[in-house]
């Protein structure tokens, strides 16, 4: 299974307990496959509204795309960890900033590999 947990800076709010299996940094200053780049999150968050956010999910898409023509192994890794694990990708959505997290890379990330990887189940938030 594929799903989103959030991640938080210090300590772990008790009524939020880190979700078992494993777990997967996918923010934009990492090296997951999945990451946003820092510019696009930053541009997005500068004027977080409607327009902003279809023009980060456009860019975010187009760039998981290329990444998956250009190294399809990082992806093929991932659900194939998602077919036997329960596997979460965290952010730190939702934040004040982005307080939807339907508007957070992860949401996109799920669809993405719901597509090309229908033989994963993915869970999204809230069963979205």
């Amino acid at each position: 299974m594929l799903t989103r947990y959030r991640m938080y800076r210090g300590a772990r709010p008790a009524d939020d307990p880190l979700p078992s299996g494993i777990r997967l940094d996918t923010r934009k200053h990492t090296k997951h496959c999945l990451r946003p780049t820092s510019d696009a999150v930053r541009d997005y968050l500068a004027a977080p509204n409607d327009e902003a956010w279809e023009q980060f999910a456009a860019a975010y898409r187009a760039t998981l795309a290329e990444r998956l023509e250009s190294d399809p192994t990082p992806f093929d890794d991932l659900a194939a960890k998602a077919r036997t694990n329960d596997v979460h990708l965290g952010c730190s959505c939702p934040t004040a900033k982005n307080p939807d997290v339907r508007q957070c890379h992860t949401w996109l990330a799920l669809a993405f590999m719901q597509e090309r990887y229908p033989a994963i189940e993915v869970v999204f938030p809230g069963g979205g």
